[in-house]
């Protein structure tokens, strides 16, 4: 069936006729290592990955084994699992900040659970974040996640309606990068603070030298909970996460989509001291954080995640992974370079983005002042010679072979040459 009759039926019956995330005019049918051919038979190479998950690829035959040995024992209990006990044993091994693990289905819960746990661990309400981070779709991760009308900081915009007025006051804004910002908004609101929530790489833009450590230090200092959302970092930055990237252990982390192999899995890993909020057996009344969730660590997504780790460990996956985002790097500048378009690479060789600027790309703002008809007509081309990615980023797969890399270079070339004259 096409997807024209397709987008028809979707806009019957799915608000915009989509899901809320990708492009809703294109209908994926299947995918297979790096590659995934839509509806209408279009095959892409796949640098959209799922949003992330898919760092081994679609389809990899030793975690669908795995899955499918699974499925056959059962798919979910709401009671302990074996399996999930694996693989919280391994967070524990491979995380720095893990100590204890608490799954969830999806990232944002992840997040809107550990903003929680430090309200309740510090017995303090705002949360300090920064401008453009991502961290789910609660009401306070949606304080200034990509704000078109510019305030001063440390005022908070929100992102959607429906956000009570009060939140805007619970939520601190700082600038990504700037450490003097940061460090004078933890001084002068120490003891309203719980906790810091922050992408160790935001989006795709790397943190400046020094940036994760003053924050490390302005939490030691006044007993905030530093957060890092390592939704997106976790086991794909290194397979310790971001932590181990950039040498930085925050009180706890959030995981994601790397842990589910493709499935629906999250997970809130950090100290035992922190953890122990979980239990209502071990602290007051006051302070226990109280979760359920139904499908949270379900033996089927920990098995997909478990096999999906087995792989990440073996000898030379991460070297080859960054060998792979470094050519395409490489030829990103290359090509951009000799068709004279002001551009930069931002991010890291396991995850990156081209921003149409001239400037050096160190927060937000940096972004939303960049060509963004560029990027449009840009990506439009790399489409058009069968290279799907999001708007923002490249997601790498451990799946691209060097056919798929060597198309993907000559799309490159191709739309770097014509996306002008688009």
């Amino acid at each position: 069936m096409s997807q024209k009759i397709l987008s028809d039926r979707a806009h019957k019956v799915l608000p915009a006729g989509g899901l809320g995330n990708y492009d809703p005019e294109i209908f994926i049918r299947e995918g297979k290592g790096a590659r995934v051919w839509d509806e209408d038979g279009n095959e892409y190479i796949d640098y959209l990955m799922g949003s992330g998950p898919m760092l081994l690829g679609h389809g990899h035959p030793e975690v669908v084994e795995a899955v499918q040995e699974q499925l056959g024992a059962g798919m979910t209990f709401f009671a302990n699992n074996a399996r999930s006990l694996e693989l919280a044993e391994e967070i524990c091994r491979a995380v720095r900040c893990a100590e204890q693990v608490r799954y969830f289905c999806s990232g944002g819960e992840a997040d809107m659970y550990a903003m929680r746990l430090a309200r309740a661990y510090t017995g303090r309400n705002k949360i300090m974040k920064f401008e453009g981070g991502y961290h789910g779709m609660s009401a306070t991760s949606l304080m200034s996640l990509a704000p078109k009308k510019m305030v001063n900081f440390p005022i908070a915009v929100p992102d959607s309606a429906g956000i009570p007025e009060s939140v805007r006051d619970e939520v601190l804004i700082a600038p990504y990068n700037d450490i003097d910002f940061a460090s004078s908004l933890i001084s002068e609101h120490a003891n309203d603070i719980a906790g810091i929530i922050v992408e160790p790489m935001q989006r795709t833009i790397s943190p400046a030298p020094g940036f994760l450590e003053s924050l490390r230090e302005g939490c030691s200092k006044h007993g905030i909970v530093l957060i890092f959302d390592e939704v997106v970092t976790g086991f794909r930055a290194a397979y310790g996460g971001a932590q181990e990237l950039y040498g930085v252990t925050p009180d706890v982390c959030t995981l994601g989509k790397v842990i589910g192999g493709g499935f629906p899995l999250a997970a809130i890993a950090g100290t035992a001291e922190l953890m122990m909020l979980f239990d209502g057996n071990k602290v007051d009344e006051e302070q226990y954080l109280m979760h359920r969730g139904t499908l949270s660590g379900n033996p089927v997504a920990a098995v997909a995640g478990l096999k999906t780790m087995e792989i990440l460990r073996r000898d030379g996956t991460y070297d080859r992974l960054r060998g792979l985002g470094n050519t395409l790097m490489q030829a990103h500048t290359e090509h951009l370079d000799a068709a004279g378009h002001a551009h930069q690479i931002s991010g890291d060789p396991t995850l990156f983005g081209v921003v149409f600027t001239s400037t050096q790309v160190k927060n937000y703002r940096d972004v939303l002042q960049s060509d963004n008809v560029k990027t449009a007509a840009f990506d439009k081309l790399l489409r058009q010679k069968g290279i799907l990615k999001s708007p923002g980023k490249l997601y790498l797969s451990l799946a691209l072979t060097e056919d798929d890399i060597e198309q993907s270079i000559d799309a490159i070339s191709y739309a770097a040459k014509n996306f002008m004259d688009d």
